[in-house]
């Protein structure tokens, strides 16, 4: 069995030899139709856009995404060609959480945010919003939610966007990026959504994707004083991102808030699960353990384990190694 692997997804080389010893690691971004031809599996990350382009004419009978996110995989051309593909629901959700954590201690120690007097709304509650709601729950924070899609099914206590932006100092998106459909969620915050919110600025945050925030718009309100402070994560255009928006974001950083080596174990984990289900492999027993972190980290500091201004000044220095600093992550944990 041939795989294909994302040369940047960590820990996992020593797991697949258990599998196959036809392994072959390539840039994600640069893969191409030549390189998968004769592949029987890829293990792919958000880079590599699985579609016709790619995958017209290829072997390729399986995909694993060692990702949340699916919008790279084209699951209408998958399914005509006969192709399976699988993504890594919740394998990030803890490290989202530790990062929107040490964003609102921040905004709380340098902004003057006063969390046990503050709202937090969630948008888009799965296994990522969840864990952000525990997080804002457990701060003291009162906590709003908005799932339209959950709340179709019949399920309580959600609220529509519009009505719940009025009572949030902090608004943290979690959706995928729905392009159509009846809940799309490309540019869920556009020019209208930043101009209807109330008289006081709130903060908005996104670790979700890039297109679910109308950037343009986003920076237009912040120039406007519409809201009060930004904390992004992911960005329209990436990598070449609006430069000006990133100079006035509170905290800007280069796509990584899930990049906890914790979360990249699990993702790992999980695609190698997929792969041996797919194929019909005896599931081995994938023990895949990060790094411990440096002795001497303090376990009473959150701000010890994560702290995202050092990601947001090293984006902010040097925007065009937007790639490269998310390729070259520096070993981050969870916990100890």
């Amino acid at each position: 069995m041939r795989v294909i692997v994302d040369d940047k997804i960590p820990y996992i080389r020593e797991s697949l030899r258990q599998v196959t010893d036809e392994a072959v690691y390539l840039p994600g971004a640069a893969m191409t139709a030549a390189d998968v031809r004769d592949a029987d599996a890829l293990i792919v990350r958000t880079r590599t856009r699985c579609d016709r382009t790619l995958l017209e004419g290829s072997r390729v009978k399986f995909i694993a995404t060692a990702t949340i996110g699916h919008d790279h995989i084209d699951a209408a051309y998958c399914r005509e060609a006969g192709i399976t593909w699988t993504n890594c629901p919740g394998c990030n959700a803890g490290s989202v959480a530790q990062y929107i954590r040490s964003a609102l201690l921040l905004l709380s120690l340098e902004r003057g945010l006063d969390l046990p007097h503050s709202t937090l709304g969630v948008v888009g509650v799965g296994h990522v919003g969840t864990r952000v709601c525990e997080v804002g729950r457990a701060l003291g924070m009162r906590v709003l939610c908005c799932d339209p899609p959950r709340a179709d099914r019949g399920e309580q206590g959600f609220m529509p966007l519009d009505e719940m932006a009025g009572l949030c100092d902090v608004i943290s998106f979690h959706t995928p990026l729905v392009r159509e459909g009846q809940h799309p969620t490309l540019h869920l915050a556009d020019r209208d959504f930043f101009r209807s919110l109330p008289d006081r600025p709130i903060i908005i945050v996104n670790t979700a994707r890039g297109e679910v925030v109308d950037n343009t718009a986003l920076k237009e309100a912040l120039e406007e004083g519409r809201i009060r402070d930004a904390v992004i994560d992911v960005w329209e255009h990436e990598p070449e991102i609006d430069r000006a928006l990133l100079e006035q974001v509170y905290l800007g950083t280069p796509h990584i808030a899930g990049y906890s080596a914790d979360g990249k174990a699990n993702a790992a984990r999980m695609a190698l699960e997929a792969l041996c289900r797919h194929f019909d492999i005896r599931e081995q027993p994938f023990d895949i353990t990060p790094p411990p972190l440096p002795t001497g980290t303090d376990p009473n500091n959150p701000l010890a384990l994560y702290d995202p201004r050092n990601d947001s000044r090293a984006l902010k220095e040097h925007p065009d190694k937007f790639e490269y600093l998310r390729g070259h992550y520096p070993l981050r944990r969870e916990h100890f």
